[in-house]
Formats: C-alpha cells, sequence, structure tokens
C-alpha cells in the first residue's frame, strides 16, 4: 500500500509536496497525511498555475471548492456566525439549482443544518458556542478541556448540552448522513471534522476524507477547511493553529500538466 505523509508551511506548498509524493509510481496513495502550518497562507505561483490547469480543464476553480466548505464572502458582510448560517440557508437552494455537483447540498450547508433526528442541527453554532465555553472557564481560572476535544464521529444530533459520553466533551462536525449518503464516488468525500484547543489558545483542527481528487478538489478543500478553521477560532477567541488533512484514498490526475507546474515552481524558487 502507498501512502504519503507530508507537513508545509502554508496551502500552496503543501499541496504541490502531496502531488509531488504521488508522482513517479501509480497516482494513487492510501491513509495520506498532509499538514499544513499556515492554513491561510498561499503562494500565488502555485496557486495561479493550478488555476490554469483547472482552467484549461473546464473543472471548477479553487475558490468554487472552497466556498463549498466555507462561504468567506458571506462570512465578511455578517455579524456573527447565527447570521452567516441563516443567510447561507437562504442562498443554498440557489445554489443547487445552479450546478449540479451541489443536488445533494454543500457541506458547510450540513455543517449549518445537520439531518438530526429531531430536526437540522447547527453543528457551527454548537463547536463555537462549547469552544467559548471552555475558553472562558481557562480565564476564570478554573481550568479547561484543551486538547480534549478530539472526538472524532461525536453525534451532532444532540444539542450539545448531552454530557453523558465516555469521552470528554468535544468539538466536532460530522457531514456523513448513515445509511443515507451511500452514492460513491460522490458528496459528501469528507465525512468529519474535528477540533483542538491546545494549552496555548490555538485551534488545530483534523479533516478525514473517504477519497479525494488532488487536482480537481484537493487545493480548494485545503483552502475552504482554513477558512473554516480561522473562522471558528476568531468567534470563539482562539488563535488559528494547524490543519491536517487525512484522506483513505487520493488519486493524482492530469501528472503531466501538474509535474509541469511543479518543475517551473521548483526552477523558480531555485533562482
Amino acid at each position: 500500500m502507498r501512502t504519503i505523509n507530508v507537513a508545509a508551511p502554508d496551502v500552496s506548498l503543501a499541496w504541490l509536496a502531496a502531488c509531488e509524493a504521488m508522482i513517479g509510481g501509480p497516482p494513487v496513495a492510501y491513509h495520506t497525511v498532509v499538514r499544513i502550518e499556515n492554513p491561510l497562507g498561499e503562494d500565488s505561483a502555485v496557486r495561479d498555475g493550478l488555476e490554469r490547469i483547472l482552467a484549461a480543464r473546464q473543472l471548477q476553480p479553487v475558490r468554487t471548492v472552497a466556498n463549498t466548505i466555507f462561504p468567506a464572502a458571506i462570512a465578511a458582510t455578517s455579524p456573527d456566525h447565527l447570521e452567516l448560517s441563516s443567510r447561507y440557508a437562504a442562498v443554498l437552494p440557489t445554489l443547487k439549482r445552479l450546478s449540479s455537483k451541489n443536488d445533494r447540498g454543500t457541506y458547510f450547508g450540513r455543517m449549518i443544518a445537520f439531518p438530526g433526528a429531531a430536526g437540522p442541527v447547527n453543528q457551527l453554532d454548537v463547536i463555537i458556542t462549547r469552544l467559548r465555553q471552555e475558553i472562558a472557564k481557562k480565564g476564570s481560572g478554573t481550568g479547561s478541556l484543551t486538547a480534549a476535544y478530539e472526538a472524532a464521529f461525536i453525534d451532532p444530533r444532540s444539542d450539545g448540552a448531552d454530557t453523558n459520553l465516555e469521552a470528554p466533551v468535544g468539538a466536532a462536525a460530522q457531514v456523513l448522513v448513515p445509511g443515507s449518503d451511500t452514492r460513491f464516488p460522490g458528496f459528501p468525500c469528507l465525512s468529519h471534522c474535528s477540533f483542538q484547543l491546545d494549552r496555548q489558545g490555538a485551534l488545530h483542527a483534523l479533516a478525514q476524507y473517504r477519497s479525494q481528487r488532488m487536482v480537481e478538489r484537493a487545493y480548494g478543500n485545503y483552502l475552504g477547511l482554513g477558512l473554516l478553521l480561522s473562522y471558528i477560532a476568531d468567534r470563539a477567541g482562539a488563535s488559528c493553529g494547524v490543519l491536517t488533512v487525512t484522506a483513505g484514498y487520493a488519486e493524482l490526475e492530469y501528472l503531466r500538466d501538474v509535474s509541469a507546474l511543479i518543475t517551473a515552481v521548483r526552477a523558480r524558487k531555485a533562482g
């Protein structure tokens, strides 16, 4: 089984390193790990080169993919996360009509209205509220849960008030709906996100994908997740930490195009 494990200072270099690690053999990898120190940082040469590849192949640009995870433009003009959720829910039907890729919804749509047993659950609100509570405890000197936020697959159908959990209270966002999301490949490839608050007050994120196309989707996924992490951290009163993205299966498409981009970027840096 071929796997990759890369770390880089920003989104662009992390994506480039992951792609480069998949060149030279079968363009697939399993259990991939990509760690991004600054999930908001980008290299314009890498981003522009990828955008040209996407445009030539008539694929969605990076920003469109990122927006399915976090709608940055709407967030920038919304006073809080509840207003953001409300405005996004209002435009989601239009987004579904405009693109067949959204016919089953979007990741951010699932985050703010997960189909729970008792009705839609706004996981964004649950996560931010929990983090604010824990940060407030720390500020008052009573102590708080920090790295205990690792709680993958936590049931988002609860209202966040259930304290009878075997694991410590965590902050996680589930996307996959067991029993109804059975189409493969297809939405949702992102299974869940979890967030961890460290003792220095930085919020980190871990995202798990069932599968990932490295050219068509990965860069936009990384960027969208980074924007989501930054937004949650800011609203909760934390600093933005490290983003880690794992995928059960990853595929590198358009090898010649990507190889040419890697060569060009390396040559520029060497010069």
